[in-house]
């Protein structure tokens, strides 16, 4: 991340006490249907259990459950009713499984009784918290459109609800999450966007290599409006083409979600970090107004936004 580098150049010798907010990832694991799904979606829900361990988050599972197995619904709407409650801390869902749609409404899997994106959007609208809904699974698409909103970062294995196949994106991005390799910009941490992006080629990787049509097309909504991204949009970690209507680039939240914080991330209070996350939101502006402003004005507001990164790290 670019407010870490600059950190790290500018202050080298800074101390900064270490004061995080408590996160929280729920995984949720799906009917499997299959024996060989069954044991793949325990591997990668495994992946994850590893990595949010690793990023100190509090981790919750639903669906491993041996006894009351037709009962997973109920259970993950009690522990999104908890989790939506509270007032602060990010809040991480991984849904991992299968999905169907049926024209109107995308539903995802569950042992027992299924849970809709219309379901899931009533449980998380009182949710404050900054939030990232990963859903895995096939026909997955329509959770964009139900789940967008401020300081949302919603990702689907597909892009619409019609790709029903089973899907290969949810294990390649398991992998990326605490991947060392995916973290494009260099500054020792691996963000939500990053894994996206490596998850997304690795997708296209394996459909190419084996000769076959790719059956699922991954996207990213984290500029609220509910239309997604997908991953050939970027180049590195900045979107290259500009969106309809003036709407703001997706990208730049999910570029501030990280299960393994460096550790300069963790030295951040919860209040400097919302400032630097705005920040870099009003760099990011800046860098797509580029062309329409004068060279000198430009440089001069780039300059502001830089220093008051780098002085909100310096007097955090």
């Amino acid at each position: 991340m670019l407010a870490a580098a600059l950190v790290l150049f500018l202050f080298p010798g800074s101390s900064l006490a270490q004061t995080n907010d408590q996160r929280t990832i729920v995984i949720v694991v799906g009917a499997a249907g299959e024996p060989q799904f069954g044991e793949q979606f325990s591997q990668w829900a495994g992946l994850w259990k590893q990595a949010a361990a690793k990023g100190g988050l509090k981790t919750l599972v639903v669906g491993e459950e041996k006894e009351n197995q037709t009962n997973d619904r109920t259970r993950l709407l009690t522990v999104l009713t908890n989790e939506a409650a509270k007032p602060d801390g990010e809040l991480w869902l991984v849904f991992i499984g299968h999905g169907t749609y049926d024209g109107r409404s995308a539903k995802f899997n569950l042992r027992g009784p299924d849970i809709s994106a219309a379901d899931l959007a009533a449980v998380l609208k009182p949710c404050r918290r900054p939030l990232a809904v990963i859903q895995c699974a096939s026909a997955s698409g329509p959770f964009i459109n139900a789940l967008s909103g401020p300081d949302r970062v919603i990702i689907t294995a597909t892009r619409s609800g019609y790709e029903v196949n089973a899907t290969r994106f949810g294990g390649y991005l398991a992998k990326a999450i605490a991947d060392p390799a995916a973290d494009l910009d260099k500054d020792g941490q691996t963000s939500l966007l990053e894994a996206f992006l490596l998850a997304s080629r690795e997708v296209a990787q394996f459909y190419k290599e084996s000769g076959r049509l790719a059956t699922e097309h991954a996207l990213l909504d984290d500029n609220g409006d509910g239309l997604g991204t997908s991953a050939d949009w970027f180049r590195g970690v900045r979107a290259v083409k500009t969106p309809a209507n003036g709407k703001v680039v997706d990208g730049v939240r999910a570029h501030q979600f990280h299960l393994i914080r460096s550790e300069v991330e963790q030295e951040l209070s919860p209040a400097a970090r919302v400032r630097r996350n705005e920040l870099e939101k009003q760099l990011s502006e800046l860098r797509s107004r580029k062309e329409s402003l004068p060279e000198d004005d430009y440089y001069r507001q780039l300059e502001d936004i830089l220093v008051k990164i780098a002085r909100l790290y310096q007097n955090k």
